[in-house]
């Protein structure tokens, strides 16, 4: 039986560290520095330091007589080899200082020298380091303040012109002839009002608005600081859907494009919910349920606010505020909703889009991955996270929406969609897909076509980033989690896509809402048609065709009548 053999010692190896381990000691750098402020000197006087006097030069050594050897005593007072000491007298020395005495002092000379030196550098950099405190700041977290003193002090001036207009004390009713003084924008002037005091029966006085007004200005210097200080009032540096709702519906009181909802509160509640959902789907790009100044620079939202003063159609403001946009939400919302309660559970939501969604995503849908309020909703659905579902479930090119539907597929969490979860997903489509009788790819071949259509930089392994880096994150997502636009886009015609697209200025949302919306209305006219006749009978078919004859059917021709096809 062989001995197992030792295991071979690497001596370089530990010699390095062992090295190392001294080098890196602190007194071995003293050391090591001391050592090389005496070289630098001796070489600077080797080089032009005072000479020290020459001596005669000693004969060559004799070829018969050998050099006497050194002493070990003495090495540095012994002559080199092969050249003959020539012994001096101490005669001839009388008056000298001894070598050694004098070699003796000028090392301690230089260590001194060398210690002055670290000391000098030290000061030198702690020099540095205050000089670097003192550099120009660059980064505002409220903006960079403005030094136009001539415009600020025109702003207060016009602002006592207003005051004065109004004897000192202005209401809710007469606060946008403040606000336009200011120079903000229109819509401010809800929260603005209740910032500086004031309330339904509690006008707000000059002294109340330039204490406000002198806060505002003095630390928040752009529209994003400024906004967030207003609807907070200035307790914190960040808004979350309940600082909105107040601005929110101050819009549905004055402006002239939501005068439908002035006679319905309930309608007005659920208004104000989807424009807060939509405002932190596009603009919360961090889901953190708080929206800062960055966030709120990087988005569209104080543009669109802006353009309320000069759009009296609210329609087309499409982004955020459109009441058309929030119609079709809520009808989506109320035909699931069967217990009008404002909240679906699995089964209500199973019926969206004629069961288009597979089981599996129903339970990923109601578990922790995209809605922060389970728990606290008894585990159903609530009417904000439905906003939030069916924007994503229909413009699945929006950054927000990439990142819902890849956390929903992402079952371990890890950032990664393996080969499993894909698998996992699809095995439910294709079971689908075989009980209406309809051919299928296998996994394997769907599996490879996706990664080519991807082609993630690691591989087998699809990440957040790949999706967003392509422009294939509609067909991704719904060979996955939705049955009838998959199909849909499996039986289309290409050369009709772009008709049937309509404007390419609007994105996926806009044309499914426009869409969505004529349908809607036109079922509410023949409904109105066929209760004044007097009868409904038939109503309920013509109904469904309607619903079913939209343009993105996956399959129109199965809705004619038999004899057209006999007729062609």
């Amino acid at each position: 039986m062989s001995t197992p053999s030792r295991p071979e010692f690497d001596a370089s190896k530990k010699a390095d560290e062992l090295f190392f381990d001294w080098f890196t000691r602190p007194t071995t750098q003293e050391l090591l520095i001391d050592h090389l402020s005496i070289l630098l000197a001796d070489d600077d006087e080797a080089k032009g330091g005072d000479k020290a006097p020459a001596t005669p030069p000693l004969a060559p050594p004799s070829p018969t007589m050998p050099s006497p050897p050194q002493s070990p005593t003495s090495p540095r007072d012994s002559p080199p080899p092969g050249i003959a000491s020539s012994p001096r007298s101490p005669r001839s020395v009388v008056g000298d200082v001894s070598p050694r005495f004098t070699r003796k002092k000028s090392v301690e000379a230089r260590k001194m020298n060398a210690r002055r030196a670290r000391r000098s550098a030290a000061a030198a950099t702690e020099a540095s380091k205050g000089k670097a405190i003192n550099l120009p700041r660059f980064y505002y977290r409220n903006g960079r303040p403005k030094d136009d003193e001539e415009k600020a002090a025109e702003i207060e001036r016009e602002i006592e012109r207003v005051f004065r207009r109004f004897g000192g004390r202005i209401s809710r009713e007469d606060f946008p002839s403040v606000v336009k003084a200011c120079g903000l924008p229109l819509y401010w002037k809800a929260p603005l009002f209740v910032a500086c005091g004031g309330g339904d029966r509690q006008p707000v006085t000059s002294e109340m608005f330039e204490k406000t007004w002198k806060r505002l200005t003095t630390t928040c210097h752009d529209d994003a600081s400024q906004f967030i200080w207003i609807l907070t009032r200035g307790r914190q540096s960040y808004v979350v859907p309940e600082d909105f709702e107040f601005l929110i519906q101050d819009i549905i009181d004055t402006h002239p494009g939501l005068t439908i909802l002035a006679d319905t509160p309930e309608f007005q509640a659920r208004y104000v919910e989807t424009v807060i959902a939509r405002i932190f789907f596009s603009v919360n790009r961090s889901w953190s349920g708080r929206i800062g100044t960055v966030e709120l620079k990087r988005s569209t939202f104080l543009t669109v606010l802006s353009l309320l003063e000069t759009e009296p159609d609210i329609n087309q403001v499409m982004e955020y505020f459109s009441y058309e946009h929030f119609y079709v939400i809520y009808c989506k919302f109320w035909e699931l909703d069967t217990d009008h309660d404002l909240f679906i559970d699995k089964t209500d939501l199973a019926r969206y889009n004629d069961h288009a969604l597979p089981p599996v995503l129903i339970q990923r849908l109601f578990s922790e991955a995209v809605q922060r309020d389970l728990k606290k909703n008894d585990g159903k659905m609530s009417y904000k996270d439905f906003v939030w579902f069916l924007l994503a479930d229909e413009d699945k090119q929006h950054p927000t929406s990439i990142e819902y539907w890849f956390r929903l597929m992402d079952l371990d969490g890890d950032g990664v969609l393996s080969m499993y979860e894909m698998e996992h997903f699809y095995k439910q489509q294709v079971k689908r897909m075989e009980r209406r009788g309809i051919e299928t790819l296998s996994v394997e071949d769907c599996l490879c076509q996706i990664l080519d259509m991807v082609q993630p930089r690691v591989s087998n392994q699809i990440r957040l980033r790949d999706i967003k880096r392509t422009q294939v994150a509609t067909l991704f997502f719904n060979t996955f989690v939705n049955l009838e636009k998959y199909l849909e886009y499996e039986q289309r015609d290409p050369f009709a896509t772009k008709e049937n697209e309509g404007d390419s200025e609007l994105n996926a949302w806009e044309r499914f809402c426009q869409r969505t919306y004529d349908q809607l209305i036109a079922e509410e006219q023949m409904a109105e048609e066929y209760l004044e006749d007097g009868f409904d009978d038939g109503l309920d078919e013509e109904l469904a065709a309607l619903k079913s004859n939209d343009e993105d059917s996956p399959d129109l021709e199965a809705l004619l009548p038999d004899e057209f096809d006999d007729a062609s």
